[in-house]
């Protein structure tokens, strides 16, 4: 038996047993004769409530190098605060996994995290030892719920989920590597949706005016505003200053299992803001407030003061606000939406008006900028076509341009060579220095002049007499 530092102990041991059929275990003698005898096998104390200590034992390594890893791994997850059993299966890894998330996530995302777990991912890794985890035996996994018929939406959903919990068991170094990554399965794309023309909203809000006023004003709201569907149905009255025409974005209505109905946050960060009123939005707030009678917030209940709400009170359910979105859309003879198609309007008006995508993105209250240029690529095609007409446009105006001076320089001798004519001109009309020497009066700097030679006079020569 050997001893790694202050804890633990690896030693060999084999399934040998004796004439009473008790395993032999450590004492074998075959042990000592036989090299290739056994298995190595680690065990170390670890505390236990109640100031009591419990020995674990981890055994079948090849090698004493495997098992004095696994036991280093072991001790360092103890020291970590998580556990690093190298016998841990998916299953245990998965539940812990849960319990430990259910501390920081929305409960909205914890009933979806519940349900891949439980139904999807524990039924097909379970059994397995979270280190013997490969990337193969995911892959097989997708290859037969895809020939099954699943979708491939809910089906990368599932993926994520187990690729985020064996991110975390790589971060707290419980795994080397993550399995899960890269993907098996790619993100499929996202649906062509159908929006709505102003016309068409225009005559769905006319008809669900004279139908349901008061369906009406949460969809006067929602278009107006281009808030989610849940941010709406969360909005409190304390929220809503009508005289500054703004609202605060501070929390979100959700639905558990489309059962249980819970305020939590919004979406993201960004997402917890304010957002200006129009005046179409305001005047349906107005009548909001007219209509109902509202009431003092209680504290205690999350669902008081709402501004949305049924006529004794109590929240909307967002199916409810689906199907009645899609009765009054059949009557008014415009194509079939969801509700969150909406919120894709709002945004369709506003880029198709020329507003800057940055103000859009503003408005979405999106987390970058990037999101919304993703979403509504196909909104912002013509203004890409707007962008490279004005590149081209610029370049062939200076391309005339440029040729035009071309043209008239031919017809005109560069300035240059009629600068150095006039200097050369006027050197010769100024008169010469009296005392002028060629080389005494020769110029420091250098430069040639132009030389005036002294006048000449014609001597008189004297008259002959013949």
């Amino acid at each position: 038996m050997r001893t790694t530092g202050d804890r633990g102990r690896i030693y060999r041991r084999c399934g040998c047993r004796d004439t009473l059929r008790h395993q032999l275990g450590a004492h074998c003698p075959h042990l000592f004769t036989d090299g290739d005898h056994g298995t190595w096998t680690f065990a170390v104390d670890v505390p236990a409530p109640r100031h009591r200590r419990t020995t674990v034992r981890r055994g079948g390594f090849g090698s004493h190098d495997a098992a004095q890893g696994a036991l280093r791994r072991f001790l360092e997850g103890e020291a970590g605060g998580f556990n690093a059993d190298p016998n841990q299966s998916v299953a245990d890894y998965l539940t812990v996994w849960l319990t430990a998330k259910a501390l920081v996530l929305k409960p909205t995302t914890m009933a979806r995290y519940r349900d891949y777990v439980h139904n999807d991912l524990v039924p097909a890794f379970g059994t397995l030892k979270l280190d013997e985890l490969g990337h193969r035996h995911i892959a097989a996994f997708v290859t037969g719920e895809l020939a099954a018929g699943r979708g491939k939406t809910t089906l990368y959903r599932c993926l994520a989920t187990l690729s985020s919990a064996l991110g975390d068991a790589v971060r707290q170094h419980r795994l080397a590597h993550n399995p899960a990554s890269p993907p098996a399965l790619h993100r499929p794309p996202s649906p062509e949706r159908q929006i709505w023309s102003a016309a068409e909203a225009v005559r769905f809000l006319q008809h669900c005016h004279r139908a349901d006023p008061e369906m009406a004003d949460l969809f006067e709201f929602l278009i107006g505003t281009g808030l989610r569907k849940g941010e709406a149905l969360g909005l409190h009255w304390d929220d809503v200053h009508l005289k500054e025409r703004v609202l605060y974005v501070r929390c979100t209505l959700s639905a558990i299992d489309n059962n249980r109905l819970v305020i939590t946050s919004p979406k993201t960060r960004t997402s917890k803001n304010w957002v200006a009123i129009s005046p179409r939005v305001a005047t349906a707030l107005e009548h909001r407030a007219q209509s109902r009678a509202r009431t003092h917030r209680d504290p205690g209940d999350p669902f008081s003061g709402l501004v949305f709400c049924r006529p004794d009170g109590r929240p909307l359910r967002p199916h409810t606000i689906l199907d009645r979105l899609r009765q009054l859309s059949q009557e008014a003879g415009v194509p079939r939406v969801t509700v969150h198609d909406l919120r894709h309007l709002a945004a369709t008006i506003t880029i198709t008006a020329g507003v800057p995508l940055t103000v859009v993105s503003k408005t979405l209250r999106h987390s970058t900028l990037s999101t919304t240029a993703n979403v509504y690529s196909h909104l912002t095609q013509q203004a890409a076509r707007e962008a490279v007409d004005t590149i081209d446009h610029a370049l062939t105006e200076a391309e005339k341009a440029g040729r035009r001076t071309d043209r008239l320089a031919w017809l005109r001798p560069p300035r240059d060579h009629i600068q150095h004519l006039r200097e050369a001109l006027n050197r010769l009309r100024s008169p010469a220095p009296t005392g002028f020497h060629p080389t005494a009066n020769q110029p420091r700097s250098g430069r040639a002049t132009t030389l005036r030679p002294p006048a000449f006079r014609a001597r008189k020569r004297p008259s002959s007499h013949v």
